[in-house]
Formats: C-alpha cells, structure tokens, sequence
C-alpha cells in the first residue's frame, strides 16, 4: 500500500500491538490508530496467575506498554477504553464508541486489523453468576480474584478445568496458602495432551495438597454465607470462597459476522496466509483467527502468544507491501506445574487417531543432564512420527528441567522438514551440567530410528489383556527391581544374565521384554533376535507402563543412571 496510508487496529495486546508496533518501523508516514475496548492496550495476559500468587509481586511489570509509551516511541495514537462497535467494509469505515463517554466516532481506514481476541467461556451452570466465581483473561479479571483472595477469611479456592490456566492457578493459589480443589470432566489434566503422558502431573498436584476430582463436572453452585458451594455430578460438594472457571475460550466474533466476514469451520474468522479476510483490506489475527495446523494442514484454532506476535506483524508487512506469509500453527506450548514441567508440539496421539493419520509412537527417559553431575532429573519424552519415512509428527514431555530445550528442539526440527532419522544426527549443546554426550532428542531419534529400520519391533501395554499361551512377559531388571514392582504375569531373567541362560528359554514362544525405561531391553531384545528368539520390546519400559495404568512408580535410580553415560 503506497503513500501515507491510515492503518485501524481493534485490539492491543499481543497481536493489535504487534502490528502496530511494526507497521510503524516500516512506515513513518502512516496513520496507526489502535483501538483498545479495556484499559490496557499491552499487558502480559501469560503473566496473570503469577501476579496472583505473589511470584510477579509488582503489578505494574506486567503493563508492556501504555498509550503514552507507544506514543513517544511509535508516534501511535492508542485509544483505550474505546470499543469498534461495526464495520462498513463498502466505505471502509468503522464505528468507535467511547465507553466512558458514550461519544462516537466514525474512522475511516485504508486498511483494517482486526484483533478481537477470545472471551472466556461461562458456562450455563445454575448459580454461575455468583459474584466470588470468576474468569481470567485480563487485568481487570486478575485485579477482582486478587480482591478476594487477599481477604482473610480467604482460604479455600476452586478452580473449573484443569487446562494451562487452571494448572497456573491451582499452584498460585497454593503458593498463597490456599486450599485448592482442581475439578476437571475429562479423566486426566491438560485436554491437549495424551492421557499417560499427564500421570506424573497427577502425581505433583496431589502431592502438593491439590484436591484433584477428575471426570467429574460442577452441576450447580449457591451460596455459603461470604462464600460457596458447588455441588459435583457425583453429588459430592465443594465449599470454596472463591471460584474461578478455566474451562476454555471462544473467537469474539461478532463484530466480524456482523460485517459479512467469512467465519470458518472451526468457528474462528477465516483469513489466507497473508492474514487476510474475506473483504479487501482487512486482515485479523490472534486468538480469534482461524489458522492451519502445521501436521495435518487442517483448519484449527489454536490461542497461543507467539504466533498472534507473528501474525500482527506479518498483516503490518504485507499492508506495507512485503510478501510476507504465515506457515501454521504447530500448537507448541509448556506449562509448570509446581516442580514439573510439561510441554508439546505437533499434534497429540489421540488427535492424530482422531484424523485418522498412521503414526508410531516411541518413550524414552533420559536424564537432562549427565547423571554423574549432581542433580539430574528423569524427562519422559514421547515421539511421534510416521512410521514409513520417519516425519515427525509431534512430541510431549515431563519432567522437573530440560523440558523446554528439548521440545524446542524438536519443534524446531519439525517446522525445518527433518526426520526422526535427522534427530540421531543433530549436535547439541553437552557439558555435564547441561546435557548428556548422547541428548535426550538424540536418544529419541536412535529408538524411533530402530524401529523404522526394522533393528526391533515393540509392543504395547494394551497387548497385556490379550495375552497367548505362546507369549512371555520377561523383566530383564535386576531381582530387586522386579521385586519392588513389576507387570504381573512376568518372569524375571537380567539381562546381564541373559546369554548364559539362553537355553532355559524355548524358541517357540514369543517374548515381550521389558525393563525399567526400555534401554537394557533394547539390548535384551538386540541379544535374543540374533539368537533365533521372536522378541519385541516395550519402548519406555516399566515406567512407561505405570504411566499407562495409573499407578505409582517405584523410586528407583533412573536407568541412565544404571547404563554409565557413552561416549565420555
């Protein structure tokens, strides 16, 4: 767009402030005017839960920028506690209304942002309207829960849905003293990831004192005198002095309906990879937009800060001029959860069976950093990939350090086209504080690569119930190992021992090897197949299978511990 044009943005924070922020560094001659329907036109909305529980203790850090800020810095003029309350894209005109005066204004535009965000859903729960249950989604959301939670009577808090936010939560408000109870309808936390790779979270909320209620629903709440009661569909009830519901958001759409927008099938505004709408000269971004899943190239809706960020400033660009383009949402994300941490990319297991896509799936569960170096803690890395030529399709991980580095790294190598057969090959960062010789990615790379090139085959801890007459469940840990816990039915043969008692096997039987994490029984498996034996093995071993049933594990000294760290 040529000359001077005049640039509308409806909406700040991340994607409205993106833009306008970079269409000012590409044009000094445009007209930038944002419109903020809030006060705050950029603020840290991820931050939210943190100021809460007293860990960002100064509330003004999470205020970005401010309208005289973006004034000074980016000459923007910011117009905040105003709403756009139509669009005419035939005039290309908007109408802004002054919430505190009620004035308004129409603004023409040569081209328009739009930035609306997404709205907290509120369930239609008899009592919901209660004024101690709230949402969170912006400061003044965080100001009124903050409000009641310093109260002295305060001590109890509920928290509906267990998803980022009400994980952020129930650790913020216990970091507060409080006693927090999580109620969640599906059966585990975190509806975007798989059910066993969610087991350790259960395990750290309960054992810091959350009371976790898992498949169930709140039905109603009433009043308790200052606080609340709500009542469960198991009947059981909860009293709370303050609610907060966490159960997901919808696109604010209206506004962009109203003005004949295409809405996609996902229900999010349908934009191009250039961020545009379905009227020449508006585009729309954010949470309220829907993009392409980078995996399956499906229409999806996927709320994350980062690519809002790049999609404000790729509409900025190509208003401006630039070919530039967005390239999906990979949906990766992370969340802490007291001690542990848990992130992802790609697309999860149950939702690749949902599209019906072939994938394999692999565990392993290295130490983040080398295991002699003090302090080194298990991460559970679940791989998935397509089982013909190796593309990877999307990745989990659990663990209490170096969960991050390594789903970025895989991210990474996701979005750059690699295999799980390039993971064996990339070098990493390694010293022993920070990493190992053979990094967790890498390990990741070499058993998904095994399997593919046919060097073992695995099974499946949902085999257990099918079992045959033909078939052996062999633990080859150590005695003491099997003895502390062990899948039943198995016999128990270390694999240290295991050459010297080939002959006490029978070759007509099929044996199902396992051991604590899946690396002596890759070796069990490698010794045995050699030998004329039919063997599979169980990627991520015995954890893996007390993650799948539900049940704790046995405190043992993970096995990279056990097998010395290679290529020292």
């Amino acid at each position: 767009m040529s000359g001077s044009p005049r640039i509308l943005i409806v909406g700040g924070v991340a994607g409205g402030a993106s833009a306008a922020a970079r269409a000012r560094r590409l044009s000094e001659s445009a007209t930038i005017v944002v419109f903020e329907r809030g006060p705050y036109v950029s603020f840290a909305n991820c931050g939210l839960p943190y100021h809460i529980g007293g860990v960002i203790s100064d509330r003004s850090r999470l205020l970005l920028q401010t309208p005289a800020s973006l004034e000074a810095r980016f000459e923007l003029d910011v117009r905040v506690n105003t709403e756009v309350v139509s669009i005419d894209p035939g005039s290309q005109v908007v109408v802004a209304r002054n919430l505190k005066t009620g004035k308004e204004t129409r603004e023409r535009y040569d081209a328009l942002i739009l930035s609306p965000g997404a709205e907290a859903i509120r369930p239609p729960i008899p009592g919901v309207n209660h004024p101690a249950i709230f949402t969170l989604r912006n400061m003044s959301d965080m100001d009124a829960i903050l409000e009641v939670a310093s109260k002295q009577i305060a001590r109890r808090a509920l928290i509906v849905g267990a998803g980022y936010i009400g994980l952020e939560l129930a650790e913020q408000f216990r970091h507060r003293g409080m006693e927090v109870a999580l109620v969640e309808r599906l059966p585990h936390v975190l509806g975007v990831a798989d059910t066993e790779m969610t087991f350790p979270l259960h395990e750290e909320l309960r054992r810091q004192e959350v009371d976790l209620r898992l498949g169930r629903a709140v039905s109603a709440f009433e009043p308790d005198g200052e606080g609340l009661v709500a009542t469960l569909d198991d009947g059981d009830r909860i009293a709370c002095d303050l609610a907060v519901l966490c159960v997901g958001v919808r696109p604010e759409v209206r506004l962009v309906r109203e003005a004949g927008l295409t809405i996609g099938s996902t229900g999010g505004i349908q934009v191009d990879d250039q961020m545009r709408t379905s009227q020449p000269n508006i585009y729309a971004v954010g949470d309220a937009v829907e993009v392409r899943e980078f995996v399956s190239g499906e229409p999806a809706m996927i709320p994350l800060a980062g690519p809002a960020n790049r999609q404000g400033r790729i509409a900025a660009e190509v208003i401006l001029g630039r070919n530039s383009r967005y390239k999906a949402t990979q949906g990766t994300a992370i969340c802490k959860v007291f001690d542990l941490s848990f992130a992802m990319t790609g697309l999860s297991e149950t939702m690749l069976q949902r599209k019906g896509m072939p994938f394999q799936r692999i565990y392993v569960h290295p130490a983040d950093h080398a295991t002699y170096y003090p302090g080194a803690h298990p991460i559970t890395l679940k791989l998935l990939f397509d089982p013909k030529d190796g593309r990877i399709l999307g990745a989990q991980a659990v663990g209490v350090a170096g969960v991050d580095k390594r789903i970025d790294v895989i991210a990474v190598a996701q979005r750059a086209g690699l295999t799980v057969f390039d993971l064996e090959d990339l070098e990493l960062c390694y010293a022993p504080p920070y990493g190992s010789a053979k990094d967790a990615v890498n390990m990741a790379g070499f058993v998904a690569s095994n399997v593919i090139r046919g060097d073992v085959a695995l099974w499946e801890p949902e085999e257990i119930a099918t079992l045959s007459e033909d078939q052996v469940l062999l633990d080859v840990r150590t005695p003491l190992e099997h003895a502390l816990g062990t899948i039943p039915g198995s016999i128990c043969s270390p694999v240290d021992e295991l050459r010297d008692r080939l002959e006490e096997l029978p070759k007509d039987r099929e044996y199902l090897v396992f051991c604590q994490v899946g690396v002596r029984a890759y070796i069990a498996a490698r010794l045995l197949t050699q030998h004329g034996f039919k063997v599979r093995n169980l990627s991520g071993g015995y954890r893996r299978y007390a993650m799948w049933k539900g049940t704790n594990i046995v405190p043992l000294a993970c096995e990279a511990a056990m097998e010395k760290d290679a290529g020292e």
